[in-house]
C-alpha cells in the first residue's frame, strides 16, 4: 500500500513540475470547426488552414507567450507543407533568405537553395512523397519535429529505376527561428532505411 502511495505521489510531484515549468503537451490534433478560442492551449496555436499540415502531436512552452509560440507553430506547418508538397512558395514563407544548413550533405547548396535541391531529388524518385509531422516540440527559439516521410519509389534515383517500392523514412529537425522566420537547422534523415528501399543498399 505504502509502494502505491509513493507511486502516486511522485506522479503529482511529476506533474506539477512540468506545469511550473511551462510546457504543456497536447493531445493529437483532431479534425473539427471549433472556434480557435474555445480550444484548449497548445491546440489553438495550430493554423487549421486546409492546405497546411498539422501536427498529430504538439507540445509547447508557455514561457514565450502564445503571439511567439504561434508563429513557430506557423512556420513549422508551413516548412513540413513544404516537405509534403514540393511547392516553393511555403519553403520562401518559412526560412530566412539567409537560412543556414548546419548538417549540409555533401553535393547540397547551402542556403535556401539546400532544402528546395534536397525536395527536387527526393520527389524524382518518389513523386508521391508525402511528410506526416508527427510531432513538434516548441522551446524558445526552437522548434524540434519528427517526421515520417512516404510514398512509392516510381521515379529514378542514381540511375535506378522504381518498380513502385513503398518508401518510408524517419528524420529529426531542430529549427532556429529568428525575428520572423527559420534562419538555421540541424537535421537527420534515417538514409540507410531509405536507400535499402531503394534498392541502392542492403
Amino acid at each position: 500500500m505504502r509502494s502505491r502511495t509513493l507511486i502516486r505521489t511522485a506522479a503529482v510531484v511529476a506533474a506539477v513540475a512540468g506545469l511550473a515549468a511551462g510546457t504543456v503537451a497536447a493531445a493529437p490534433a483532431r479534425e473539427d470547426d471549433r472556434p480557435s478560442s474555445s480550444r484548449a492551449w497548445p491546440q489553438r496555436l495550430i493554423d487549421r488552414s486546409p492546405d497546411l499540415v498539422r501536427p498529430k502531436a504538439l507540445t509547447v512552452d508557455r514561457s514565450i507567450g502564445e503571439r511567439r509560440a504561434a508563429q513557430e507553430v506557423h512556420l513549422a506547418q508551413q516548412l513540413y507543407t513544404f516537405w509534403n508538397t514540393g511547392r516553393q512558395p511555403y519553403l520562401d514563407a518559412a526560412i530566412d533568405p539567409r537560412f543556414r544548413d548546419n548538417t549540409l550533405p555533401p553535393g547540397r547548396p547551402q542556403g535556401p537553395a539546400g532544402p528546395a535541391a534536397a525536395s527536387k531529388a527526393f520527389r524524382a524518385a518518389v513523386p508521391d512523397l508525402t511528410c506526416e509531422l508527427s510531432d513538434v516540440l516548441v522551446t524558445g527559439d526552437r522548434i524540434t519535429a519528427r517526421l515520417v516521410f512516404r510514398g512509392h519509389f516510381t521515379g529514378t534515383f542514381n540511375g535506378i529505376r522504381g518498380k513502385g517500392q513503398n518508401v518510408e523514412f524517419n528524420a529529426i529537425d531542430i529549427q532556429h527561428v529568428g525575428t520572423d522566420r527559420i534562419v538555421e537547422d540541424w537535421h537527420i534523415e534515417d538514409n540507410e532505411a531509405l536507400l535499402a528501399q531503394l534498392g541502392v543498399r542492403g
